[in-house]
């Protein structure tokens, strides 16, 4: 048997089938979710319908075989796109999460690194008002120093959150 650059994109049979269960997992996922959160997900409409009546079957054996049809129509479609629907469905909030732990290690960056920081904070946010900022580092720091309230500290946050915001 020879190799040669088509082999690379060769895939076993065993791993299609991880793929093909992968899928046909989303699809038994995505008719077990409310009507609510599937209008949230992207569907053609023969997809729909195909999970529309999965849900209708009682019998085991067609309700396998339906399974696999949408497992199927998934393939045929963006599979990827559908999988981060689901999950954003089903996680709604773990980007604003994500979001807000980002805010919190810009902030704790600038009082800790000072200029260095707000000058790799301006290279990515243009419209950085930096006056403000380095002022809002400085009573932060002294905040920290007299061991008083973190009221800069929270307000640079909420600086950072409106800024990254327009994003």
């Amino acid at each position: 048997m020879t190799y040669d650059d088509h082999d690379e994109e060769w895939i076993s049979k065993s791993q299609r089938k991880r793929e093909c269960h992968a899928l046909q997992d989303l699809g038994s996922e995505l008719v077990k979710l409310s009507r609510a959160d599937l209008d949230k997900i992207p569907l053609d409409d023969e997809l729909q319908q195909a999970i529309n009546e999965a849900r209708r079957i009682k019998q085991r054996g067609a309700l396998k075989r339906q399974m696999q049809f949408i497992g199927k129509l998934i393939r045929q479609r963006d599979a990827e796109a559908l999988q981060q629907a689901y999950d954003r469905v089903m996680h709604p909030f773990e980007e604003d999460i994500k979001h807000f732990h980002q805010l919190e290690k810009w902030r704790e960056r600038l009082l800790s690194d000072g200029d260095a920081a707000l000058e790799k904070l301006v290279e990515e946010q243009p419209d950085t008002d930096r006056q403000h900022v380095r002022q809002l580092i400085r009573s932060a720091r002294n905040e920290q120093k007299q061991n008083k309230p973190p009221k800069a500290a929270r307000e640079l946050f909420q600086y950072l959150k409106t800024l990254m915001a327009e994003d």
